[in-house]
């Protein structure tokens, strides 16, 4: 994933501004209150003092900010707790971001949590901020007792010795949604000990949940139990081979997937000339490594390296944490649990068990990130995964949670994307099975904080031009528009004596002026251009017959999404929200391009995982609400033609070895038990999916 944290609602850029628009002074446990598309009331009762807020329906982000008199030093806590209640219908997302300095963008210099309460409830949050759980390789750490505890995330600088202010907020509300907020109150730093945390099959060794797996015995019933269930829930009946609605409209069948707009909504059809709309599950594997090296005493029983589980032992590099850039000793407590299930031929008992599972439960496509085997499967349609991955220049958008941006005006990009797409088009170009390819993942195409949209124009311009392709290209094209260097200095409020000096690194004042921002993003459209174009031909050039599915946003401007409209067959974007606002995502209509969401996800805490995951549900049964009510959303917007969920497995308790995610969002867990309230609610919406789109009577008459 990815995600950039995904930070639900960190942010792209500026969203939440720091400083929320002035209202009369209210204060509030110990804190002055401004409101921001918010109304509040203070509720006086004796000694449990309550603040109502009202956050207001169409603004996209409703806030109240709390400030100190003077900065707070929380250096030595461990975290803020407060009580919320929700009196509304609905379960409520809500955010919680902490400002180190009034010049915080939402990523830079700030710490945000997320999470949601259930309807009619009240309940204790923690939003944690020490120890930081990545010091120790993991995202979120056990949970406070007695709370729902709440992890942060951020960029850097941030300082806790420095707290400015903070706010709880919500993203984009469809209806006025009114919380209440009891007093705050911090926690000291724990001195509990994490020694034995984690028990021998990967599961929480402290707490006790439905389902928890105590011995090999339990997971032989749990295999026994699911394939009664799936004997008794087969393939739904009016689906053709590869899922497609078999008794809807019979169109024009090209033998490979392909995209076509029906009844005023874009829709992908069958090889055999069905509609489909694809449900898909991301990353369908079964390599869950996580690291030992450095944290031996979190694992109460790790088993004899000797021994018949000994070949789950491995070894791993980072790119965050502890052993970021290094390598270190891995234990796969999924694999291990897969060989105590299904025996030594577990590696493909649990592939047939995956490819029965994804058609039982209303599922039609394997995901991005999937293990490549099944590109040889005849049974599920699958994407392809894939990236332009060599030598080449790179440029910094001011974002790069993921790394910098490929510079596509460099000439070796163009190699590197012909040689990746000739290899990866080898492997399925004549498969019938792949509805198309991703190529890439949440790149860096936009920054943050003022001109954040703009970014990789004034990346460019930091760079040394004889170095980077990108500030070349940018240089021409600004040396066309003005000749005279006078003319640039002018409307950029520059002060360059000459465009040799303005080869060397440049930093541009911000913000920009309304011509530069002009200048830049006529730039980042052409950067844009140029890279959709040179994937597409690389990629057409192998594999004529399958569709270019994109390069899955996160963040970005709609200028890069414009572009990319021109060249994709079908454009992606990973959407981590608790559904699809129609307001924001309305301007997808105008691409007139058919599109799909390549992530998305919830998670809970109720299940002994310590993190759930970028979009919080209070539980199991909520989550599986959300996952309804989120595909409903994209089924209720004509341009998307499918989502798909990340992912499969839930990530190990201790944390993925690349990044240390340990989200709670798979639809089984680590000892490969599904979550059965989302097995029902994706089994709901897989059987519902076309008559949904289209309406029941409109689906009888055809």
């Amino acid at each position: 994933m990815k995600l950039y944290l995904l930070l639900l609602i960190l942010a792209t850029a500026a969203a939440l501004c720091a400083r929320a628009q002035e209202s009369p002074e209210t204060t509030f446990s110990g804190f002055t209150l401004r409101p921001n598309n918010a109304d509040i009331a203070i509720e006086n009762a004796p000694e449990h003092p309550t603040l109502r807020i009202t956050f207001h329906k169409g603004a996209e982000w409703p806030q109240v900010l709390f400030k100190p008199a003077s900065p707070l030093d929380w250096s030595g806590v461990e975290a803020l707790s407060f009580t919320l209640s929700n009196p509304g219908k609905r379960p409520v997302a809500f955010g919680f971001r902490i400002d180190d300095s009034l010049d915080a963008d939402g990523y830079n210099h700030s710490r945000t949590a997320n999470g949601s309460i259930a309807p009619g409830q009240t309940q204790t949050f923690a939003v944690r901020f020490g120890p930081d759980p990545m010091s120790l390789g993991m995202r979120g750490l056990p949970p406070i007792p007695g709370m729902v505890t709440l992890g942060v995330s951020g960029g850097n600088p941030f300082s806790f010795q420095h707290v400015v202010q903070f706010q709880l907020f919500l993203h984009s509300p469809d209806q006025n949604v009114t919380l209440a907020l009891s007093s705050f109150k911090t926690l000291p730093l724990s001195t509990e000990d994490l020694k034995g945390v984690v028990d021998a099959y990967g599961q929480y060794a402290k707490a006790d949940w439905p389902g928890k797996v105590h011995s090999d015995a339990d997971l032989v019933q749990q295999r026994r139990e699911e394939e009664a269930d799936l004997k008794a829930h087969p393939p739904l009946p009016d689906r053709d081979p590869y899922g497609g609605w078999a008794r809807g409209p019979q169109l024009k069948a090209t033998g490979y997937f392909r995209t076509e707009k029906y009844d005023g909504k874009w829709m992908l059809v069958t090889p055999s000339g069905h509609l489909f709309f694809s449900l898909g599950l991301d990353v369908v594997e079964s390599n869950y490594p996580t690291f030992i090296t450095g944290r031996e005493s979190l694992f109460a029983s790790l088993p004899d390296p000797n021994g018949p589980l000994g070949a789950f032992y491995g070894e791993s590099g980072a790119y965050m944490g502890p052993l970021a850039g290094k390598r270190g000793k891995t234990f796969d407590f999924y694999r291990a649990n897969l060989y105590r299930k299904y025996g030594p031929n577990y590696q493909t008992e649990w592939q047939q068990m995956a490819l029965k599972r994804l058609p039982s439960w209303g599922f039609n496509t394997i995901g991005n990130w999937s293990d490549p085997i099944f590109y040889q499967n005849q049974q599920v349609p699958f994407v392809a995964t894939g990236g332009v991955y060599g030598d080449f220049a790179t440029v910094s958008s001011g974002s790069d949670y993921w790394g910098r941006m490929p510079d596509p005006f460099d000439p070796r990009f163009a190699a590197a994307a012909d040689a990746n797409m000739k290899n990866l088009a080898a492997r399925v170009r004549n498969s019938p099975w792949c509805v198309g390819y991703f190529i890439d993942n949440e790149l860096s195409w936009a920054g943050s904080g003022p001109d954040g949209d703009v970014g990789l124009a004034l990346g460019a311009l930091k760079e040394e031009a004889s170095k980077s392709p990108a500030k070349r290209a940018f240089l021409h094209q600004l040396q066309e528009k003005y000749g005279d260097i006078a003319r640039f200095n002018a409307a950029w409020h520059a002060d360059v004596s000459s465009w040799q000096q303005l080869e060397a690194p440049y930093k541009a004042s911000l913000p920009l002026t309304q011509e530069a921002h002009q200048d830049a993003e006529r730039f980042v459209r052409a950067f844009a251009d140029k890279y959709f174009q040179t994937i597409r031909e690389a990629l057409k050039r192998y594999d004529p017959n399958h569709l270019y599915l994109g390069c899955r946003f996160a963040w970005h401007s709609r200028a890069e999404v414009e572009e990319a409209a021109k060249y994709c067959d079908v454009v992606s974007f990973n959407i981590y929200a608790p559904r699809v606002d129609a307001n924001q995502w309305g301007y997808l209509a105008d691409l007139n391009r058919p599109c799909i969401i390549g992530e998305f996800h919830f998670g809970a805490l109720d299940r002994g995982m310590w993190h759930p995951g970028l979009v919080s549900a209070p539980n199991q049964e909520t989550r599986a609400q959300m996952f309804i009510d989120y595909v409903h959303s994209v089924l209720d917007n004509p341009a998307f033609v499918g989502c798909h969920w990340f992912q499969y497995v839930d990530e190990p308790l201790t944390g993925r070895t690349w990044d240390g995610e340990n989200y709670n969002i798979g639809f089984v867990t680590q000892t490969d038990r599904p979550y059965r309230h989302m097995v029902a609610a994706a089994r709901r919406v897989g059987a519902e999916l076309y008559t949904y789109r289209f309406g029941a009577s409109h689906a009888a008459a055809k």
